[in-house]
């Protein structure tokens, strides 16, 4: 134990000696800030993916500074708390009726402790690599150290805050509010990981995993996908390419991630295998009834998940807009299609349909729809939405037979592979010719545009290719380093009592 706490001291205090604190001006230094997903345009247009963005130099010393909208601060706020919501409590409930009851413990406290872990090291570091502009050759894959602990989001020397950008020129947002925001998905990401792992896995390797992933996987990640200078500082022509250069490298290729299609779930899914792969199968796999312990709790967490994700994705528009609204239907739509679609599947090839398939096809709908949500038309949704469902019911019995992996909760058959499928239609869709929104090609001139089906899907393709390898070698890594620490697997003595009593020391239930 006193390694694990070594190793966490110093992940949550990394970045601490180099940080040089400055006396603040008068005037707070622009926040380097991040935008989401799409923004409202007078043609039918979204935005590539949610990205933070530095606001633009102040207009004529005639108009007054943009300040931002208070419902739009409202709704984000409001969309913040939806996202917590979505793990602290619905994940914890959905992986923990999806367990045997001597483990249900051990999952609620994975998911909670984990949860807050991340998102201390989110405000100490996460939040400035993924969001912040990069330096030198590196700057397309991680950002800086300009906010190392939220340093500059708030002057207290004023009582003002940074302001960041939205998807609309001269639409600034509260930076405070995007970092937490984004902290909800940096943690939840890392949380959906566990479900590959439940059932065998020691406490103090999923600590320090999630430290060494987060820092390696999450971050580089997110920061390619979604960082880029933001509608404002696109305020030439002959600066467009120049501003290009500065975001991310998948916002460099144009790869549409609305809400985290790569960041999120290719990223979790792809590390949860890794993890599945590495520990082995349980005792008693295949041999012995490992049946859920409560259906109950998993289709009320399934239910509370569906509830928060209209904060995931609808809010990475980043504002109270057309955009939000179209995510906000998308997700309701595309969800309610693969439930149906995935029950109807499963009752035709087994005989009978199951909560546990209802249950598992709205998740699968709404990991689909996550990258798509603002940036396809309502056909894009029923499409995503019915063909999902058959896909993900496939990866959770065939394909998993094929893998010979025990993927305990099915983290890769349904976040992995409905988010490479949600990902790649997310190419189709955004044609408008398909009923989708298109996207800017012109950040100066705010101009709509699309280029050809095949053109965008390649892209997608290649944002998927990078994330599924990147998150391979890096959850090697960070599994690794865990197992040479304390070791992956508990005991097999500890395994057959139930990780609650032989990891917490409490239970769950008592008779």
């Amino acid at each position: 134990m006193k390694k694990l706490f070594a190793v966490l001291l110093a992940a949550c205090t990394i970045g601490a000696g180099s940080l040089a604190w400055a006396e603040d001006a008068a005037a707070p230094e622009p926040a380097p800030v991040i935008a989401a997903p799409a923004a409202e345009a007078p043609a039918p247009a979204t935005a590539p993916a949610p990205v933070v963005a530095a606001v633009a130099e102040a207009a004529p010393a005639a108009a007054p500074a943009p300040t931002p909208n208070k419902g739009d601060t409202a709704w984000m706020m409001m969309c913040t708390a939806l996202v917590l919501l979505m793990s602290v409590p619905a994940l914890a409930l959905f992986y923990g009726g999806l367990v045997r009851t001597k483990n249900m413990l051990s999952v609620l406290m994975q998911v909670f402790v984990v949860f807050s872990l991340i998102t201390v090291l989110w405000c100490v570091y996460g939040y400035s690599l993924a969001f912040t502009e990069g330096s030198g050759a590196t700057s397309a894959f991680i950002g800086g150290f300009d906010r190392l602990f939220l340093k500059g989001v708030f002057d207290a020397s004023t009582a003002t805050f940074a302001l960041g950008a939205t998807f609309s020129k001269a639409t600034p947002m509260y930076e405070i509010v995007f970092v937490a925001f984004q902290a909800t998905f940096a943690a939840i990401t890392v949380c959906l990981i566990f479900g590959s792992l439940v059932e065998r896995v020691k406490f103090s390797a999923i600590l320090i995993f999630s430290v060494i992933w987060f820092t390696i996987s999450y971050i580089p990640i997110a920061h390619m996908v979604w960082f880029w200078m933001g509608p404002d500082a696109y305020s030439a022509a002959d600066l467009v390419d120049a501003t290009n250069a500065k975001a991310g490298l998948l916002w460099q290729w144009g790869a549409l991630d609305f809400a985290g299609g790569t960041v999120v779930h290719i990223n979790a899914g792809v590390a949860g295998l890794v993890g599945a792969y590495l520990l082995g199968k349980r005792v008693g796999f295949g041999k012995e009834a490992m049946s859920p312990h409560s259906l109950t709790m998993t289709m009320i967490g399934a239910s509370l998940l569906w509830f928060g994700w209209f904060g995931f994705n609808a809010g990475s528009a980043l504002e109270a807009n057309a955009s939000a609204a179209l995510a906000f239907m998308n997700t309701y739509l595309a969800t309610a299609c693969a439930v149906l679609s995935w029950m109807f599947t499963e009752w035709l090839i087994k005989g009978k349909p199951s909560m546990l398939g209802a249950a598992s096809g709205a998740v699968a709908g709404l990991v689909a729809i996550t990258p798509a949500a603002g940036n396809v038309g309502i056909p894009g949704a029923f499409v995503i939405g019915l063909l999902v469902g058959p896909l993900c019911f496939w990866g959770v019995t065939g394909l998993k037979k094929m893998l010979r992996v025990d993927d305990a909760l099915d983290v890769f058959g349904v976040h992995a592979l409905g988010g490479i499928f949600g990902a790649l239609m997310t190419g189709v869709f955004n044609a408008p010719s398909l009923g989708g929104v298109g996207f800017y090609n012109n950040w100066f001139e705010m101009g709509a545009g699309y280029g050809t089906i095949m053109g965008q899907v390649i892209i997608q393709a290649k944002a998927v290719g990078l994330t599924v390898v990147w998150t391979t070698i890096a959850a090697l890594i960070a599994f690794k380093i865990a197992d040479l620490i304390v070791g992956l697997r508990v005991p097999e003595d500890e395994e057959r009592e139930g990780l609650d009593i032989a990891s917490h020391g409490e239970a769950a239930y008592h008779n």
